[in-house]
């Protein structure tokens, strides 16, 4: 996108990429259908970014959106809006929005290097890059580094960056995993005969490390180390920093959002003559075998032993799910960390590197699935861009 943003500004642009083809990253978020974006009201999109929506907001006002699907349609590749809010384009693929992208840059006249790694600095200055040929050594009047974080390292990015900004004295925060997956100590028998199952339709909360409610809904899935899905990676970071301050975390499932306490209640306390409690369970309330599984596996033995229904109903509105642990940052869909935003000015230069700036996730901020992650990602690259075109300007004049 930054590399757009020069082009149509008619500067001479060079993409450097250390893998073999490029964007694959984004190929990969658009392996089962791209969700570029999000159509909520931009109100409430630029909350997504939590404590760093200052740092964002102001570039993502400037790039929502609904200008990325007027790019995408001037790419020719129109988009829609999903059931869910969640823009994607109509051929659902990112291959053909890729294409298009690269066909536009080069009419641009910008340069596209693969198998280029960069290495850092020479003492001149020279940007280094380990290639097929040999190391190679380029100089430009502004960079701007777009190198990701440090999840998804098979895909390119697994944040060797941080040791060639370290030294130049660059404020760095450790990585993390978000948009994860969480370690829960599940039994033998949860295991054996339930991982891969979906518990379809749940509300899952969690409390944060100020002890504030966070809760979404959608569908989670069981696996033999844990639970994943949109809503557990939508909580993860509040998990993840839970479990720093806390000696655990907690989530807690509603298994059936769409009823009532009360409502629970009255159908549960009916006669169930000579059923057995799952029979009369699926019958009743409709209630599946993952769910009641998950009831058996987080709840007391002593629960399915009475005639309480109204105890039942309450364990089915509010069951505890408890967390060991993140999964690994290589597994994340996306990282925590990075470059602070302290290092960097209002164009997302370094102050402490006059004319190289920075770009994407391999700064300090995270976001839900759900198109937050690109956008932001566009939006920051369209806001480095302009940032070499006001600094090239303002050196110019000088």
């Amino acid at each position: 996108m930054a590399a757009e943003v020069l082009g149509a500004h008619g500067y001479a642009v060079d993409i450097f990429d250390r893998m073999p083809t490029p964007a694959r990253k984004f190929l990969m978020a658009g392996k089962s259908g791209l969700n570029i974006t999000h159509s909520e009201e931009l109100d409430m999109f630029v909350t997504r970014y939590d404590e760093k929506q200052p740092k964002l907001e102001s570039s993502i006002r400037a790039f929502s959106a609904g200008d990325i699907q007027a790019w995408m349609d001037s790419l020719g590749c129109p988009s829609f809006i999903g059931s869910s809010g969640r823009v994607f384009p109509k051929a659902m693929k990112a291959s053909p929005l890729l294409r298009s992208w690269i066909n536009r840059l080069e009419q641009y006249g910008a340069r596209l290097f693969m198998r280029h790694d960069w290495r850092g600095w020479n003492n001149d200055g020279a940007l280094v890059f380990d290639t097929p040929d040999g190391q190679k050594m380029e100089q430009y009047t502004a960079t701007i580094l777009a190198l990701g974080g440090a999840s998804w390292q098979r895909l390119g990015s697994d944040g060797r960056w941080v040791k060639y900004l370290d030294q130049g004295d660059v404020q760095v925060t450790p990585f993390k995993p978000a948009n994860c997956g969480l370690n829960v100590d599940w039994t033998d028998h949860m295991k054996k005969n339930f991982a891969g199952s979906p518990i379809k339709n749940i509300c899952l909360s969690t409390c944060d490390s100020s002890n504030r409610i966070q809760k979404t809904q959608g569908d989670l899935m069981l696996t033999e180390y844990g639970v994943e899905g949109g809503p557990v990676y939508t909580l993860s970071r509040f998990v993840r920093e839970r479990l720093l301050t806390h000696t655990g975390a907690i989530l807690s499932v509603d298994l059936m959002p769409d009823r009532s306490l009360h409502d629970l209640q009255q159908a549960l306390n009916k006669p169930r003559g000579k059923k057995s409690l799952s029979t009369f369970l699926k019958r009743v309330i409709g209630i599946d075998k993952a769910k009641t599984a998950l009831l058996h596996e987080c709840w007391p033995k002593s629960l399915f032993l009475t005639d309480d229904m109204d105890a039942l109903a309450k364990a089915m509105k509010s069951t505890p799910i408890s967390v060991k642990s993140v999964r690994p940052i290589e597994e994340a869909i996306s990282s925590a960390g990075g470059l602070c935003f302290s290092n960097l000015d209002e164009n997302l230069m370094i102050t402490k590197k006059p004319g190289l700036f920075c770009a994407g996730e391999m700064i300090d901020w995270e976001a839900p699935t759900g198109g937050y992650l690109i956008t932001a990602c566009f939006a920051q690259g369209r806001q480095a861009a302009m940032g070499v075109i006001n600094w090239v300007n303002d050196q110019m004049n000088v």
